[in-house]
């Protein structure tokens, strides 16, 4: 089965995989994230069209509200 890492452990995807669709299987809302593929951020204008291949290394940064 193909995988990516995902923020450093191995993750199985079937294929190619629209990283709109990888937030949604995480339960991760997009507006609190940052994204990092393969060294690179993400801009969230681009989530809808970026496309995770195998082998891809993913990084994604929950952003948590304190006080």
């Amino acid at each position: 089965m193909p995988t990516i890492t995902l923020n450093g452990d191995p993750y199985a995807i079937d294929g190619d995989l629209r990283l709109l669709t990888l937030l949604e299987r995480l339960n991760t809302r997009q507006g609190r994230v940052a994204v990092e593929i393969n060294r690179e951020i993400v801009p969230k204008a681009s989530y809808p069209a970026t496309i995770i291949k195998p082998g891809d290394n993913v990084e994604i940064i929950n952003f948590v509200g304190g006080g």
